[in-house]
């Protein structure tokens, strides 16, 4: 009985441990991906900034700027792109709404983003476009992979429609979180007009007044190393509006300000990638080191109950010292004249 008892232990022991890595390189990178059908706000501003004003022409200091970000899984364009791809992928449509102090629209501009939804790689199925603008993108954007790593990433900047090195600057405690910190910095670039802006003006008008868009950036993102989510972004944003084929002419300040996460945004986008995190370490850290261990604890009770399953006939041996019991006389052998 004991001999069997071992045997399955022994059995259970060997599924444990082959299950832990299993769980880790196998089934991980099958079930971590991002939802196909998430919904996302953000609301970042630019305290005491600086903005054009498109009627004038001229710089003015704004108590307030604020960009709100909308962030859409579009589900049935993702589902088309799997049938055309066979790849599962996520399809965001984005909003980034820029209003003045006044709460009146200083640009608009709409992206789509398709990516594989287990590694946050691009995936160049058609579609893709920064306002109305098709793209390429070479690089992520909006989020990192599951597990980063510390090191450089190349990123997508939407205002110059190409991607450059977003870089590791090391590991700091945001809100209780243990984060990776990237920075990126994106010199004076000439980059597009935005095609809605205020008061009804267009793109060519501006261009006809002999005026054209510039734009630098330096660009942070506190990132949670576990799902690969920021739980904060900030940006020091600079544009121009600049002469063409006239140096000599001062550029106009177009916008200048630091813009920063608004607070409560900060929080419940702390919340919720604390909430994700704990399902990928489950998969990650918990379950496979849990199994592991118990695999372990289950192996040194298997050899245990085999090592005492071995020892007890010896030990019976030695209790009799080695040699058969010798059988007693019965009192009828001896009255019948057997001799003692």
């Amino acid at each position: 009985m004991r001999r069997r008892a071992s045997l399955v232990l022994l059995a259970l022991a060997v599924f444990c441990t082959a299950l832990s890595p299993l769980l880790r390189w196998y089934a991980f990178p099958q079930l971590a991906k991002v939802p196909a059908g998430q919904y996302q706000t953000a609301v970042l501003e630019a305290k005491d900034a600086t903005l054009i004003d498109y009627a004038t022409l001229q710089p003015r200091q704004v108590p307030k700027v604020t960009t709100v970000q909308t962030l859409k899984g579009n589900v049935e364009q993702a589902r088309k792109v799997k049938d055309a791809t066979g790849r599962d992928v996520v399809v965001w449509d984005t909003l980034s709404y820029v209003a003045g102090p006044d709460g009146a629209m200083v640009s608009q501009i709409p992206e789509r983003y398709v990516f594989d939804a287990h590694t946050q790689q691009p995936v160049h199925a058609g579609g893709e476009h920064v306002d109305g603008t098709p793209v390429r993108r070479d690089g992520i954007q909006y989020k990192w992979p599951f597990l980063v790593e510390k090191r450089d990433y190349r990123y997508f900047d939407p205002m110059t429609r190409t991607s450059a090195p977003i870089h590791y600057r090391g590991t700091r405690t945001f809100h209780g979180l243990k984060v990776y910190y990237f920075e990126q910095t994106i010199p004076w670039t000439k980059v597009p007009l935005p095609r809605q802006l205020p008061l009804g003006i267009t793109p060519d008008a501006v261009r006809q007044l002999g005026l054209e868009r510039w734009y630098a950036t330096r660009r942070m993102f506190w990132v949670d190393p576990t799902t690969g989510a920021p739980v904060n972004g900030e940006e020091i944003h600079r544009e121009e509006m600049r002469w063409t084929g006239h140096p000599e002419k001062k550029p106009i300040p177009a916008f200048s300000g630091h813009v920063k996460m608004r607070p409560d945004y900060v929080d419940s986008t702390v919340a919720l990638v604390a909430s994700q995190r704990r399902l990928v370490l489950l998969l990650t850290s918990y379950l496979p080191w849990g199994f592991l261990t118990l695999g372990g604890c289950l192996l040194a009770l298997s050899l245990l109950l085999e090592a005492r399953d071995r020892r007890a006939p010896a030990a019976h041996v030695a209790h009799d010292g080695g040699k058969p019991e010798r059988p007693t006389p019965s009192a009828g052998s001896l009255s019948r004249g057997g001799s003692p």
